[in-house]
């Protein structure tokens, strides 16, 4: 721990930039694990590099992490936001999951992180686990709405290498149902709009002045620094990740190296697509000539054939000027965005229509 935090530090003084510090994201791990002390010590270093206290600051944490000396370190240095992966609010899929934590300790930490006024809190939802039907899932959306959150996210399952679940999905023991998974997400839709919570990208919602303007300035595309093992960056028109391993990462750090794995340059190509990518993943879509006059030098006769054929599909609306998916659209937001990249490289065929 003391390696690590040694580690940010220097990192952090390895970058230079001149503007304050929008907004600021722990997760991609549990930062919860940390101690009070360390929460304390990791929360001064960005604010020693954020020129002023960010506008928004969120921290992922699990349910069996949250005490209250974590929660009092991270109020004092204005953390505004809880992000905590409840995943369920059912134990024998919570055991599927291999999760630590019981259905009554997530509640318990919900009712210590709102007791510890946070100006924000989201709690994180999984759908199509093995053995999870859709009543249960109607079940869990209602105890989350129940507990009157500002922020819902909804993900489906996802099946990562060297897991439990995955080794079962190989050996056929467990199977994936697309069918069933955009029933799951349907329903997520439907109930969590019905309840107040406006849907603003596919797996999030939100009370009005709740979204997560982090994962926002995200998905536009913008700039973050990513400090510390596995963290990503975008920054000064390169894009990179920092080794996974800690060992590794120190060394780098140590030789003013950082971000260092996959480090490209960024065309206006490159972010022009990974801006049409991502901001269909948002209920506003893009706002096509805006995006036009920023990258310029993207192959936008191609942008334009595709937005065409998205429309006659019924999958995107579009009123020459906004692009945004439909219900439909969203279902199919994946095979959408192989689309996109293509398009990028070749112009859509005239005549045919990939979406049906």
């Amino acid at each position: 721990m003391r390696g690590f935090l040694a580690g940010v530090a220097q990192e952090a003084e390895l970058v230079v930039w001149e503007r304050s510090v929008d907004t600021v994201f722990w997760g991609g791990g549990t930062p919860g694990l940390l101690a009070p002390r360390a929460l304390g010590a990791l929360g001064e270093i960005v604010l020693r590099h954020s020129r002023g206290q960010p506008q928004e600051w969120s921290v992922e944490m699990a349910p069996a992490s949250v005490t209250p000396r974590r929660l009092t370190v991270l109020k004092e240095l204005g953390v505004t936001r809880i992000s905590m992966g409840v995943q369920s609010f059912q134990r024998p899929l919570l055991e599927a999951l291999g999760r630590q934590h019981t259905p009554e300790q997530a509640l318990r930490a919900y009712e210590r992180v709102r007791a510890a006024g946070f100006a924000s809190v989201n709690l994180d939802l999984i759908f199509a686990i093995p053995g999870q039907s859709l009543d249960v899932w109607r079940a869990d959306l209602d105890t989350a709405v129940r507990l009157q959150p500002d922020h819902v996210s909804t993900y489906c399952l996802t099946f990562e290498e060297d897991t439990a679940l995955f080794v079962k999905l190989s050996h056929g023991r467990v199977r994936l149902d697309v069918e069933k998974e955009a029933a799951f997400y349907t329903e997520a839709w439907a109930r969590l709009e019905a309840a107040g919570y406006a849907q603003y990208e596919i797996s999030n919602f939100a009370r009005p002045g709740h979204e997560c303007l982090h994962n926002l300035n995200t998905w536009r595309m913008e700039e973050w620094i990513g400090l510390g093992p596995s963290a990503a960056s975008q920054f000064g028109g390169w894009r990179g990740s920092n080794v996974a391993d800690l060992a590794q990462w120190r060394s780098g750090v140590d030789t003013g190296r950082r971000a260092d794995v996959d480090r490209i340059e960024l065309t206006p190509r490159m972010l022009a697509e990974d801006s049409l990518v991502f901001g269909l993943r948002m209920n506003e879509g893009i706002d096509l000539p805006a995006l036009r006059a920023r990258f310029p030098t993207a192959p936008w006769e191609n942008v334009i054939a595709l937005a065409v054929r998205l429309r006659e599909a019924g999958l995107a609306e579009w009123d020459d000027r906004h692009l945004r998916l439909t219900l439909r659209g969203r279902l199919v937001a994946d095979a959408v965005a192989v689309q996109i990249m293509e398009a990028m490289v070749e112009p859509v065929p005239a005549g045919t229509n990939q979406f049906e």
